[in-house]
């Protein structure tokens, strides 16, 4: 059975990564005030530099039932069945608008919560798409993906809080809170949700490097295979010491990654973070040969 891994734009993925593992994927919609276009197609400078100038953040809209339908429709005419992995349902509609599409095709289409965003999402349809090179069922593929969903290690570091805070995710006295002292929170996924865990304070740089350091001691069991370094905006610097820091850790496969439009336009400029699958210590996990 020919079975294709399918994400929304959501995964933040670059086209050489697409690509390599065959993982299609269908865009959220951007609206910057009067202009309107898919993710992918508006990048996340063009968030950043509409938000200095206007101080509104743009709205992004989930993929609908129509475009999912037409979406899973022309993959189908090469593919025998598909798994899309979809952005968390707790922070988006689109999973149950997919669900609700997938009702369709006669159970050729597998949809999964992957309770994450960004390339979190994208850890779980690389595992995805070895399993499905390998022969394996969608049902069984759905199966061993779900199993990592809740060892993923999916958080950032922010620089800025102004994002979260026109979004209504921060209050008026953390956000000048957070602006008088200087603030650097980390934002983690915990069930599908984003919270905050750990505040870092100073120097952006030094923050990175604590909040890395940090996160690599908690979540100390890595499957060593790939790590993502996804960032809005970042100091090449910063990216170095961050690779080299991976590197020293035993991280196989690294990519710094570029977050996309939909994911810019909640967590803002600044924004960095390592993510990874950390189950490196359990048996059954899927290893390429």
């Amino acid at each position: 059975m020919k079975v294709c891994i399918t994400a929304e734009s959501t995964i933040d993925l670059p086209i050489e990564l697409l690509n390599k593992y065959n993982i299609k994927t269908v865009p959220f919609t951007i609206n910057l005030g009067d202009k309107t276009g898919l993710d992918g197609e508006i990048k996340s400078r063009e968030i950043i530099e509409y938000v200095n100038k206007t101080g509104i953040l743009p709205k992004t809209s989930a993929v609908n039932e129509c475009q999912y339908t037409d979406f899973f429709k022309e993959i189908l005419t090469e593919y025998d069945a598909i798994v899309h992995i979809s952005l968390s349902s707790y922070i988006s509609c689109a999973y149950q608008n997919a669900v609700n599409a997938s009702k369709q095709f006669d159970n050729k289409i597998y949809i999964i919560d992957s309770k994450e965003l960004s390339t979190g999402i994208a850890l779980l349809a690389i595992y995805a798409s070895k399993l499905a090179n390998n022969g394996m069922s969608p049902f069984q593929i759905v199966n061993s993906v779900v199993k990592r969903i809740p060892n993923n290690q999916t958080s950032f570091v922010l620089k800025r809080v102004d994002y979260l805070y026109k979004g209504g995710r921060c209050s008026s006295l953390s956000y000048l809170s957070a602006a008088l002292l200087k603030i650097r929170p980390q934002i983690v996924m915990s069930n599908g949700t984003m919270m905050s865990r750990k505040r870092y304070v100073g120097k952006m740089k030094n923050c990175i490097e604590k909040y890395v350091k940090d996160t690599l001691e908690q979540f100390n069991t890595p499957d060593l295979d790939t790590v993502f370094i996804t960032y809005s905006t970042c100091e090449e610097s910063d990216l170095e010491m961050v690779k080299n820091l991976l590197k020293e850790r035993g991280f196989k496969n690294i990519y710094p990654t570029e977050s996309g439009a939909t994911i810019t336009s909640h967590c803002g400029e600044g924004c960095l973070g390592i993510l990874y699958q950390n189950d490196g210590n359990s048996e059954g996990v899927y290893i390429e040969k």
